[in-house]
């Protein structure tokens, strides 16, 4: 087993030293170039895929890291709102990917993974191969085949003594190489220095999500409360009053049948309308739509509900966990809620897809924009509209390390695009 894993490890150390010394040169130097050309206006077009690419570069080797040595390289990307197309979304694109510290510690790690790193990749396989020619080289000098000049390590060909010690030597980087646990540790270790993000983001995230969590609770108290006061207003007031005409129809129903049946009537109505009291709070609580088609069929029958006409593409290829679905179909009715509101527009789309680990849901409007979202906590609108409850929509996707971006400039249009990072729970199943 020990000999397996050596060869494994071997030929995987030769795969990652040749795909450094290819890809991550050519990644370096395109990028390079697209940031140099970033004031001819051509780096702009260029700089965003190469940084995605580099992005998708990177994850896969975070996945060998794990996959081969056992080795977890944090991934703290920032999610980016959907491209708008045009010059100006292509612009704030790439303004985002370069305001991101994690496109900067990529580029650094390509400059590194294409020297140092391909070196140590590359060394367990020339380890073995060194190894071998231990055994290999004493044949070809008695042979006649390697000149006395040759070198084996440190062991001269022209000193018999010497070449009598070359399987030694042979045999001994061999069993280093058998016996060393993880030959690739080092190759994803210096990876994992300069893609791991600094403690202090680290301790910025958890206290982000610190927070989000006590966000969490507050509002599951505050829904509790929520649900108590809309039964206690409503449908128990209806089912107490219920009770008190069933009493009085009791007494009624042998000396006044009219009364009585008059009675019996307000109270059918009664129950009628506490149990659409009570239907219209489960909506409230969680859909029945989403509990049994998921969130895509959901917000496309939220969709048919709204004033305006709203597009909704996009489907997802399964089901996502409950949590995760409720947060974002009522960020999708909040968002379009917004949209009708305050936003004046003709027209509202949606489109929802999954892709990489993440959920995606973008929500635009065609409507006047101007919507902001500051740092300190309050939504506004420079363009005289309101809305509310992006601060608070924020909060709800920071209990899943989601992140919620606006993308408004006055005279719009609105795209407000979430995302959550979440896994599939089932594969999709059609419903007769």
């Amino acid at each position: 087993m020990r000999v397996r894993r050596t060869l494994v490890a071997g030929a995987r150390g030769l795969w990652l030293g040749c795909l450094s010394l290819v890809g991550s040169v050519a990644l370096f130097c395109l990028t390079v170039l697209s940031l140099a050309s970033l004031p001819l206006g051509l780096g702009w077009l260029t700089l965003p895929p190469l940084v995605l690419l580099t992005r998708r570069y990177a994850d896969q080797r975070r996945r060998w890291a794990h996959d081969w040595a056992g080795l977890r390289i944090p991934d703290d990307h920032r999610p980016l709102p959907a491209r708008q197309p045009g010059l100006p979304g292509i612009a704030q694109h790439c303004y985002h990917l370069l305001r991101d510290p994690a496109t900067w510690r990529e580029l650094v790690w390509l400059g590194l993974d294409m020297t140092v790193g391909a070196l140590t990749a590359l060394l367990p396989g020339l380890l073995i191969v060194f190894g071998v020619e231990g055994f290999v080289f004493p044949v070809l000098i008695w042979n006649g085949v390697v000149p006395d000049s040759q070198l084996y390590g440190f062991l001269r060909a022209s000193d018999p003594t010497q070449v009598a010690l070359m399987p030694v030597l042979g045999a001994a980087v061999l069993a280093a190489c058998v016996f060393t646990p993880k030959p690739l540790a080092v190759h994803f270790r210096l990876a994992a220095a300069f893609l791991t993000p600094p403690k202090a983001e680290l301790a910025a995230r958890v206290a982000r999500l610190t927070e989000t969590r006590h966000d969490a609770v507050d509002a599951s108290a505050a829904e509790l409360r929520r649900i108590e006061r809309d039964l206690h207003d409503g449908a128990q007031a209806r089912l107490v009053a219920m009770g008190m005409d069933l009493g009085t129809i009791e007494a009624l129903i042998e000396r006044d049948p009219a009364k009585a049946k008059e009675l019996v009537s307000r109270a059918r109505t009664s129950s009628a309308q506490a149990l659409t009291e009570l239907r219209d709070l489960v909506r409230g609580i969680h859909p029945p739509v989403l509990a049994e088609r998921g969130l895509d069929d959901a917000v496309r029958a939220l969709a048919l509900r709204m004033p305006l006409p709203v597009e909704v593409t996009g489907r997802l290829p399964g089901r996502l966990e409950a949590p995760v679905e409720s947060a974002a179909y009522f960020s999708v009715s909040e968002l379009l809620t917004n949209a009708v509101k305050h936003a004046d527009a003709a027209r509202v789309w949606v489109d929802v897809e999954y892709a990489d680990g993440r959920l995606r849901v973008s929500v635009g409007d065609d409507g006047r924009g101007g919507v902001v979202l500051p740092a300190d906590g309050t939504s506004g609108s420079a363009g005289g509209g309101a809305r509310s409850g992006l601060r608070g929509l924020e909060r709800r996707l920071g209990t899943f390390d989601g992140i919620l971006a606006v993308s408004s400039p006055v005279g719009g249009p609105t795209l407000v695009t979430l995302e959550i990072p979440c896994a599939l729970c089932s594969p999709k199943t059609s419903s007769s």
